[in-house]
């Protein structure tokens, strides 16, 4: 099961939340997503773990601990759907009806 983790403090590392997650299960692999330009976590990250009833066990137990000064938000991961975007609203700059003032005639 891929496992969700939200409001990760900056200070939380991949090691971190896998000893975090090694209490209920085996875990497969560890993900904190990180800013490209900058390299500082995003605050969030996914757990994978191959046992679905040791994945639910730590959804359960660890939903909610304070870990680094912060409260773990964790859900069950909802994969991708395809022609989702990265960014919600599609991105793109502006859009509309917007049209760029530009010197009219003046008499």
């Amino acid at each position: 099961m891929n496992i969700y983790v939200g409001n990760l403090s900056y200070e939380v590392k991949e090691e971190d939340l896998k000893k975090e997650f090694e209490a209920y299960g085996q875990v497969e692999s560890v993900k904190i997503i990180q800013d490209n330009y900058t390299g500082r976590s995003k605050g969030f990250g996914f757990v994978e773990m191959p046992n679905n009833s040791e994945a639910q066990a730590a959804i359960d137990g660890l939903k909610g601990k304070e870990v680094k000064g912060r409260a773990l938000n964790i859900n069950e991961a909802r994969p991708k759907t395809e022609g989702q975007s990265r960014r919600p609203g599609g991105g793109g700059h502006g859009g509309g009806n917007r049209r760029g003032g530009g010197g009219g005639r003046r008499y």
